[in-house]
């Protein structure tokens, strides 16, 4: 290696690589130590001086000068021909090191030595630029699409993944897309950032409304929780602490002109906004509008919460697929149970309706439980739908759902 070239390697490290000035001066100094180690047996006696802006590194090796050498690595005879004639006993000889004194293995070994060394900071460095973002919205182009995640790179051309399970059902994206997502995680796997970036989580949604919204953004509008099905639906309640601002018309805009944007980048996720409030009754109320509830009955800490309605409500309180009750449930922190409740009139057909939970004999009771969580707790209020709109709401096979048709009309039959 010669001077010109350890200068240009001094040179591409200030340039391309994020280091300071004093840790790249320790790392030279050590990587230099080290193979003055492997060399000579020890580096105590060494000198090690490295100028980063000429581009240079000098070494100077120094030792007593002895009439009679015992360690040869620390003393030099008075009468070594490297001596002039100026030295006496005592005094201390210095010299030179030049790079090529190393041959041609140390000098390679200083070169990895120092990449490797170089690397590792790197990481860590890319390591603690993005624990910091934990949390925060990134936005990236698309490198590379596989079948299990996505690979993106940032404005410096570090790795960043979006697994499969991270992005929104249906999503597709191919290379040069333009990507937002939070940083996830951050982590450490064999000596290399893994950074996780995810648009399916709730904080995701979260930030797009600090950037949407600037009454969030400032302080005034406090997002409270937010819950999603990504893909399908998600509630947000939020709450000002200024009564002259309305949170909610905050959120969506003139006609829809904030929430919108919002909608589009998730997809068109349908996204409820409500007013939080610590009642729970009343949170239940504003987080299954539209849907009219007859009253809510609310167990212990570990009890579902039951929420009576009218059979044509029920339909509204569920949602597709469930949706609407389980995202309540979420938001309320605990599992969300329908039931009809009949009105007065039909008092005498709930006489001789007949209540699933009697059915424990001849139906699993985990088949009563799914056919509940759907609204249908009496076999009247089975029977009063299809086959086919019972096993999608439940997720039942069809062959079960059949069987349980079967027992409740014959329930019935005279």
């Amino acid at each position: 290696m010669e001077k010109i070239e350890l200068k240009d390697a001094f040179a591409e490290f200030k340039s391309q690589k994020n280091i300071d000035r004093p840790t790249m001066m320790g790392v030279l100094e050590d990587v230099f130590r080290t193979q003055i180690i492997k060399t000579y047996g020890s580096a105590d006696n060494f000198d090690i001086i490295i100028n980063i802006d000429k581009g240079d590194c000098e070494i100077y090796w120094n030792r007593e000068v002895v009439e009679v050498v015992e360690d040869p690595n620390t003393q030099i005879a008075i009468n070594d021909e490297a001596l002039d004639d100026d030295y006496e006993i005592g005094e201390t000889f210095a010299k030179k090191i030049e790079l090529k004194d190393f041959g041609r293995r140390g000098i390679l070994n200083i070169r990895q030595n120092l990449q490797g060394r170089i690397m590792d900071i790197e990481k860590a460095n890319l390591y603690n630029k993005y624990v910091g973002k934990i949390g925060e919205i990134f936005t990236g182009e698309v490198y590379q699409t596989w079948a299990k995640e996505v690979l993106i790179l940032d404005e410096d051309g570090n790795e960043l993944r979006l697994p499969k399970s991270e992005q929104i059902p249906g999503e597709h994206f191919k290379k040069n897309d333009t990507v937002r997502a939070i940083i996830k995680t951050v982590e450490m796997r064999n000596t290399t950032p893994y950074i996780v970036l995810s648009r399916t989580s709730p904080e995701f949604l979260e930030k797009l409304f600090e950037q949407e919204v600037p009454e969030i953004y400032d302080g005034l509008i406090t997002i409270k929780k937010v819950v999603r099905i990504p893909g399908e639906r998600a509630k947000v309640a939020v709450e000002s602490y200024d009564e002259r601002i309305d949170p909610i018309g905050a959120c969506i805009g003139v006609k829809g002109s904030r929430i919108i944007g919002i909608v589009r980048e998730l997809r068109n996720e349908n996204i409820d906004v409500l007013q939080w409030t610590s009642n729970t009754h009343i949170l239940i109320q504003r987080a299954l509008n539209p849907a009219k509830i007859s009253s809510i009955v609310v167990g212990g800490e570990d009890e579902k919460i039951k929420v009576y309605m009218l059979p044509d409500e029920v339909k509204k309180g569920i949602g597709k697929g469930g949706c609407n009750i389980k995202l309540a449930g979420m938001l309320v922190g605990k599992e969300i149970e329908v039931w009809r409740e009949l009105p007065q009139e039909d008092e005498e057909d709930a006489e001789e309706d007949v209540l699933l939970s009697e059915f424990d004999d001849v139906i699993e009771g985990w088949i009563i439980e799914k056919l509940q969580s759907i609204g249908c707790d009496t076999a009247k209020s089975v029977l009063a739908c299809t086959p086919a709109d019972i096993a999608k709401r439940a997720d039942l096979e069809d062959e079960t759902v059949a069987e349980i048709f079967d027992i409740l009309r014959s329930e019935f039959e005279e």
